[in-house]
């Protein structure tokens, strides 16, 4: 019959987005990472509301006050006390809003940087592609923590600053995977027919080159994202990152370490939350690669 329909037509295939969507459900690794990492933004954004005492008040009273598991504890400060008497549970709480919104902050920061930089490179190539590799070059000659380290010492300690001079420094990545993606895709038929039919340069590189490189871009974004709240931390525990008093998970270990023989507790919280949240954005980048681009991986 000419009006019936071939066996293939009218029975639609699954969606790319469910597909994605089904293939993320059955990722154990970005499950459990996504869900640390909601566990712990949730917890961070709701700190007023979930922190029994104010992270900043001091009671020289009740100074090292043990943890709900230890002896001599107190029901009213669940994890205890730093050596201030300040509630530890209400400072880790208040912490997380530090190194996430900083590690957000520094990842948003630094991809534009790096991306602009490596979508102008890939794109155009040539003189501008040997002058933009020669400035990736010679960033990635620097070492990180120590010209970290020398120009918030220069510039001084704040979180302006913080953040300001480690987006200067982590965009390198963004800056070598956009360009290298972004030559694969200049080639493409659909960049090819964008400028056919007369697309301005601007137009092909945000309409149709940047929405297909944005699976690898999150992929980096998490990545740099955990790298800017490790070296946040390290600042912070050298002291030339967040000042005392904001909370900070660094700067707490940093006021623990004199007490580390009697009271390991005040840097085992601290660091363990810092372990598990760059874990969960590692686990949740690795992941996304895997769902993004599965034939990629064995």
């Amino acid at each position: 019959m000419s009006g019936a329909l071939a066996p293939s037509e009218g029975i639609a295939g699954p969606r790319p987005g469910a597909r994605v969507l089904a293939a993320s459900a059955r990722h154990p690794g970005l499950v459990a990472g996504l869900a640390v990492l909601l566990l712990l933004t949730v917890a961070a954004l709701a700190a007023p509301l979930l922190a029994p005492h104010d992270p900043y008040a001091q009671d020289l009273a009740n100074r090292i006050v043990p943890p709900a598991w230890m002896d001599g504890a107190k029901t009213a400060h669940p994890l205890g006390t730093d050596h201030l008497g300040r509630d530890y549970l209400s400072r880790l709480l208040y912490g997380a809003r530090v190194s996430l919104g900083i590690g957000l902050a520094v990842a948003l920061l630094s991809g534009l940087i790096g991306t602009a930089l490596g979508v102008t490179a890939g794109y155009f190539g040539g003189r501008i592609d040997m002058i933009i590799s020669f400035v990736v070059t010679t960033r990635l000659a620097l070492p990180i923590v120590l010209v970290a380290l020398a120009a918030v010492a220069l510039v001084g300690a704040s979180l302006q600053t913080l953040v300001a001079v480690m987006a200067l420094l982590l965009w390198d990545r963004y800056a070598v995977v956009m360009r290298a993606a972004t030559q694969q895709m200049r080639s493409r038929a659909f960049v090819t027919a964008a400028r056919a039919v007369g697309c301005s340069t601007p137009r092909i590189i945000v309409a149709e080159i940047l929405p297909n490189l944005a699976n690898q871009l999150i992929v980096v974004a998490t990545l740099e994202m955990a790298q800017a709240i490790l070296l946040e931390a390290a600042l912070s525990f050298l002291g030339l990152g967040v000042q005392a008093p904001i909370p900070s998970w660094g700067l707490m270990i940093a006021e623990g370490k004199e007490h580390i023989l009697f009271e390991p507790w005040l840097i085992f919280m601290p660091g363990a939350l810092l372990v598990l949240l760059v874990l969960a954005i590692n686990t949740l980048g690795d992941g996304l690669r895997d769902v993004a681009a599965p034939s990629t991986r064995a």
